[in-house]
């Protein structure tokens, strides 16, 4: 795992300039996709992920080893996220109806590639169109492969709450995607 690559020992400015490029290099594209899923704009998301790295550097010296450095990295996203959506800025803008930017694919089949971008695009619209609750740990599992386990820290939701919320997620997709066929 990349994270247990990098040494924290928050001694010096230099050694914490380094953990942050470190984790910049390793994550800012995961950090990305996760801020992406719960604002739904990709130019606010790149926004709030550099103002995430500026507090990973502001708070590492309080990183405790508890967890990996990716955990506690995604707890920061989480709240910072969370904080952002009950802010006044963002309850009082709207933001543009785009989802995502696709990079069409390499497939030789331009009919397959165009049922495969149509399907992709209403599951994404479904996912993003599901309650954050719901959203998060469906993002968190699916996308980012994490365990239950590791959702449970990162968002200090309790695993049977967790299980049930992904159950809840899946059902309210397949009814959504049941009636866009």
């Amino acid at each position: 795992m990349a994270d247990e690559k990098i040494a924290i020992n928050v001694d010096d400015i230099e050694n914490t300039e380094q953990i942050i490029g470190q984790l910049m290099d390793n994550y800012s594209d995961d950090v990305l996709h996760l801020v992406f899923s719960y604002v739904k704009n990709r130019t606010t998301a790149e926004d709030l992920t550099q103002e995430i790295f500026i507090k990973c550097y502001e708070k590492l010296g309080q990183f405790n080893h508890k967890s990996s450095i990716k955990t506690w990295l995604y707890r920061i996203a989480i709240n910072h996220c969370k904080d952002y959506l009950r802010s006044w800025h963002y309850r009082k803008i709207k933001f543009s109806d785009k989802i995502w930017d696709h990079i069409p694919s390499k497939s030789k089949h331009v009919e397959e590639e165009i049922i495969s971008k149509n399907v992709a695009d209403s599951l994404t619209s479904a996912v993003m169109d599901l309650p954050v609750k719901y959203r998060e740990v469906a993002f968190l599992h699916y996308y980012e492969e994490l365990s239950l386990a590791n959702i449970s820290k990162i968002t200090g939701v309790n695993s049977n709450t967790l299980k049930t919320r992904l159950k809840h997620a899946r059902e309210l997709l397949k009814n959504k995607m049941k009636k866009e066929v």
